[in-house]
């Protein structure tokens, strides 16, 4: 294949990839709007965010082998069709539970067509250093549609409805199926290997109720008996994934991988890289408009500076990937990313008060930018150990271990955070005498309170709604950043005393481990 033909490939692949990872986030300025337009309660807000990425993870690992049977190329033009046709869905959706059946529909086209780009770069991409830079690519993108997906919603919503936010996938996916037509390598698979949709059932009766645990506990009046039970079907679940695994002769996913620590590291690294981006994109997002009164597009231009730290980073720890220790690259990334985010959160106006609020929303940007670079290379960094430590026949499952990391660190950030966030407002929001009791909710319930009360008696609510809420938000952000720290320690302390790969166990085959920086 020539080598212009081989950098387009890669334009498409990460254009399918770019609509995946914008559609985690695009929600998060568009949520204020269509929460308003849909009549949509704390519940199905939640559920209308976390949707797409419940789905994806349960369905990805067996989306991964699937390709391996039938053709990365087939399963990446199955995904784009699919989630054409879904993006369509959820624009006209007329109530919140289509909206939510919308995004659950958005997710399997989502995974049918990740794994498909990750393994099409990897059989494009023979040269180790040319990979290595594409893996690179292909890891940014990922980040920046994340981090762009705010920006992109507010900008539509400028113009348009916000049904528009997923209506400008149509003309994206067409395109992106003419191009993966002529443009991308063919392949007819292993016909001989089966496929197994039951375990990915198992994984969604683990992630479902778990997800519905962890937002039962942090109500105000949770009901221990249904946590327990949700715990219970949870453990059951995963329990069932892991023993079929360990009993089939192809399994959606071979756990001797992660006997190789480079691939651990990488899934835990990416993981935890989309745990603080989701949760704290959305989180922030939320507070530059309902707390400080921006406009959706100027919350998602102020949330984008993320993506500005991200892209130059992202690509040069691509580059270096084949020539810097895993250790380094991830482990020092998950720091910046910790020394990012509580930069973001102390110097965010009036969130912190006794460094006072005398300071434009514009204060945060730095700290946005520097938790962008280190996150940004984290995720770049574990792409190349994940798919550079597996060997070339669990290439397709190598990618579906990575992705399904991206879309529970989304999941469990959006879910832990948004709930702590929650907690925390319930839990200290001092209301006025005689307010109604569902302004102590959230702060959009309040909001819509005090739009009922005469001014007099509004603004006292608005302004405790609003303390509340900074509260919660210094909480979740401060604790995202002792997330990105444990991980980083962890790194590098479970990689301290691991050898160094050589170029050969670099590119093919089973072991790629972190060195001693």
């Amino acid at each position: 294949m020539g080598k212009a033909r081989r950098w387009w490939v890669l334009v498409t692949v990460s254009a399918g990839l770019f609509l995946i990872s914008v559609d985690m986030t695009v929600l998060y300025t568009a949520l204020p709007t269509l929460t308003g337009d849909l009549g949509a309660d704390a519940s199905q807000k939640l559920w209308i965010i976390n949707a797409y990425p419940l789905v994806a993870a349960g369905l990805l690992l067996g989306t991964g082998t699937l390709g391996d049977r039938v053709g990365h190329k087939r399963m990446f033009l199955i995904g784009l069709v699919l989630f054409g046709i879904a993006s369509t869905v959820a624009a006209f959706a007329p109530s919140p539970e289509v909206l939510i059946a919308g995004r659950a529909f958005l997710a399997v086209g989502a995974a049918t067509m990740m794994p498909a780009t990750l393994a099409l770069i990897r059989i494009t991409f023979e040269d180790e250093r040319e990979r290595g830079v594409a893996i690179g690519i292909w890891g940014t993108m990922s980040i920046i549609g994340t981090a762009l997906g705010p920006v992109l919603g507010g900008l539509l919503l400028e113009q348009f409805w916000w049904g528009s936010v997923f209506l400008v996938n149509v003309p994206v996916v067409l395109l992106a199926l003419v191009a993966t037509v002529f443009l991308a390598p063919g392949g007819a698979g292993r016909p001989d290997r089966p496929w197994d949709p039951v375990a990915s059932l198992h994984v969604m009766v683990g992630l479902v109720p778990l997800v519905y645990a962890i937002k039962e506990a942090t109500k105000p009046d949770p009901a221990p008996l249904h946590i327990a039970l949700a715990l219970l079907v949870s453990a059951v679940g995963f329990r069932a994934f892991v023993r079929r695994q360990r009993t089939r002769t192809y399994p959606l996913i071979d756990f001797s991988l992660f006997r190789n620590r480079g691939i651990l590291v990488g899934v835990l690294g990416a993981a935890l890289a989309m745990f603080a981006t989701a949760g704290i994109q959305l989180i922030l997002a939320q507070r530059l408009q309902l707390v400080i009164g921006h406009t959706p597009l100027g919350a998602g231009l102020l949330v984008g500076a993320f993506a500005l730290g991200a892209l130059p980073a992202g690509i040069v720890a691509g580059g270096l990937a084949y020539r810097v220790s895993v250790r380094t690259l991830i482990g020092g990334g998950l720091f910046v990313g910790a020394l990012g985010v509580l930069i973001t959160v102390l110097l965010t106006p009036g969130a912190v008060p006794v460094l006072g609020s005398a300071r434009s929303s514009g204060w945060v940007v730095p700290g946005l930018l520097l938790a962008g670079a280190g996150l940004g290379a984290t995720m770049s960094a574990a792409s190349a150990a994940i798919i550079g430590g597996a060997p070339p026949h669990r290439a397709g499952m190598a990618s579906s271990v990575e992705e399904v990391s991206y879309e529970l660190g989304s999941l469990t950030g959006v879910a832990v955070l948004g709930s702590v966030l929650t907690a925390v407002y319930t839990r200290t929001v001092a209301l006025p005498d005689n307010t109604p009791a569902a302004a102590a909710d959230s702060l959009d319930e309040a909001r819509a309170t005090a739009g009922r009360l005469p001014a007099t008696e509004a603004q006292p609510l608005l302004d405790a709604a609003k303390s509340a809420f900074d509260n919660g938000y210094t909480v979740t952000l401060a604790l995202a950043a002792a997330v990105l720290a444990a991980g980083s320690l962890f790194t590098y302390r479970y990689l301290a005393r691991t050898p160094a790969p050589s170029t050969d166990e670099q590119t093919g085959a089973t072991e790629q481990t972190g060195s001693t920086a």
